[in-house]
């Protein structure tokens, strides 16, 4: 199957007139004709699925919004850019190719939720790709196309839960990326509900909002979350309609997928693949296949999923498929370790971006989570004690409890397999039979440069705290923040 060019074009549409001549705006003009509730129907009979990880279906998440609307207040779509999942390169590639696509596609989505504002979040770090978009959002007001609603480019910090979807709306209102209970088609990001001090006095939490409830009185209007390369889909459906999209893909999981490739391969890479493509025909069309004279050993997708086994690499890419292997699609982000990775080195490092990036509001997951970070770092370097490595299954069996987010759980899905499917590699560092390593870099990609893939090498000097002093405060983030308000 070869490379394919919905989302991602084979070279850069980063003009108005450019983007127009590829068919740009229509999608927006048949909205405009055809009305909301046709839109998202089409949207809906498309099956696209959210392209952050998830994979939930996106006319279900717009169906939603719109029963959920106030009585008072106008919705707002959050467009999620704030790209940090190891492994992956996707939404900054299309923000760098085919901005006006993602534009475009938010204003559809604005109008078919009766929503007046439209917030672009990404991260203060993501520079290319905020002047990208900028210079898109001016063509879209010059161009007409955001009559009567309100265009924002929010950049915001650093921190990979600053990707969480209501942790993201906790920074766009002004706080830290904390994931809050709320969903954000009960709670979105207009700020109409108890103040911090309410809330912290009741529950000695540190996101703002905690209701989860629905509540008939409110007037609080709900927010539309989609990520990049979702709404990058977008004006195509609407303006060729469902059917067409469907004309790739499979059943369960049609259209394309942008993917990212890195690790043991003959280049990094991003490119765009009908869903249900091979993992090892991605792999190859992607990234060149695995480096000369070795072969795959595992394939991680992000750090969110059980690894992928080399006799497993002809599973489609598919959202059905990657579970149906005890694994998952994620943003599909493929890291590929080749038959000379040290797997014990691949958990301690996944385990201890992880531990860093959690923001203690659940105390299992930062508390546990360090210490299976810890343990797995001192068995690699053939530090560990005879029952370190029965502690870590042990701490993988708390660290998820009371857990608001997914983030607990990808130490439980990433080390869990890895204990499971390559055990004798880090039996071996137990047995003094493999030589000291140190964790692998697992950290966010900064680019994708020519076949280059450029890690975010600063991580390992990141504290658990989201600092980067010498030494560990010993407070987690979400202690350091509740201080902080209590003493301003």
């Amino acid at each position: 199957m070869p490379l394919v060019y919905r989302v991602l074009p084979p070279a850069p549409l980063t003009a108005l007139d450019d983007y127009r001549a590829t068919g740009g705006g229509a999608g927006l003009e048949a909205a405009l004709a055809a009305g909301a509730d046709t839109v998202v129907a089409e949207v809906e009979a498309s099956g696209l699925r959210g392209r952050g990880g998830a994979g939930f279906p996106t006319g279900r998440k717009w169906r939603a919004v719109t029963a959920n609307r106030s009585p008072e207040l106008p919705a707002t779509v959050v467009v999620n850019g704030a790209e940090g999942e190891p492994g992956t390169f996707k939404d900054r590639t299309i923000l760098r190719m085919h901005p006006h696509a993602v534009v475009e596609g938010a204003l559809i989505a604005a109008r078919a939720i009766g929503a007046t504002h439209v917030v672009f979040a990404l991260k203060q770090t993501f520079a290319p790709e905020l002047r990208h978009l900028r210079a898109a959002v001016d063509d879209a007001h010059a161009a007409g196309w955001a009559d009567a609603i309100a265009l924002t480019v929010f950049e915001g910090p650093e921190e990979y839960l600053y990707g969480e979807e209501t942790a993201l709306l906790e920074a766009v209102d002004g706080r830290m990326p904390f994931p809050r209970i709320a969903p954000p088609f009960r709670r979105g990001v207009t700020e109409v509900v108890e103040t911090d001090a309410d809330l912290r006095s009741r529950s000695g939490l540190a996101a703002h909002v905690e209701m989860a409830a629905p509540d008939p009185s409110t007037i609080a209007p709900p927010t539309l979350v989609n990520n990049v390369e979702t709404l990058a889909n977008v004006p195509a459906i609407v303006a060729r309609g469902a059917e067409w999209f469907r004309s790739e893909g499979t059943e369960q999981s049609p259209g394309t997928i942008v993917c990212t490739v890195t690790g043991s391969t003959v280049r990094a890479g991003v490119g765009e693949v009908a869903m249900g493509t091979p993992l090892r025909d991605v792999i190859e069309l992607v990234g060149g296949g695995v480096r000369p004279g070795r072969r795959v050993k595992a394939v991680a997708t992000g750090i969110s999923n059980a690894l992928v086994p080399e006799e497993q690499l002809d599973t489609p890419v598919s959202y059905e498929a990657m579970a149906a292997i005890g694994s998952g699609l994620g943003s599909a982000g493929f890291v590929v370790f080749d038959d000379e990775v040290d797997m014990a080195a691949v958990a301690a490092g996944a385990s201890r971006f992880l531990a860093v990036e959690s923001c203690g509001q659940c105390r299992p997951c930062k508390q546990d989570g360090l210490a299976i970070a810890d343990l797995l770092a001192g068995i690699c370097r053939s530090e560990g004690g005879e029952r370190d490595l029965d502690l870590v299954r042990e701490r993988l069996q708390f660290v998820t409890d009371g857990a608001r987010c997914f983030l607990a759980y990808q130490q439980q899905n990433v080390v869990g397999s890895i204990l499971d499917r390559f055990a004798s590699e880090v039996e071996a560092h137990m047995s003094g039979k493999a030589a000291p390593v140190e964790p692998a870099l697992i950290t966010e990609l900064l680019d994708v440069a020519g076949d280059v893939a450029v890690l975010n090498e600063d991580h390992l000097r990141k504290q658990p705290d989201w600092t980067y002093g010498e030494e560990y405060s010993g407070q987690s983030p979400a202690d350091r923040d509740t201080e902080h308000r209590a003493a301003s």
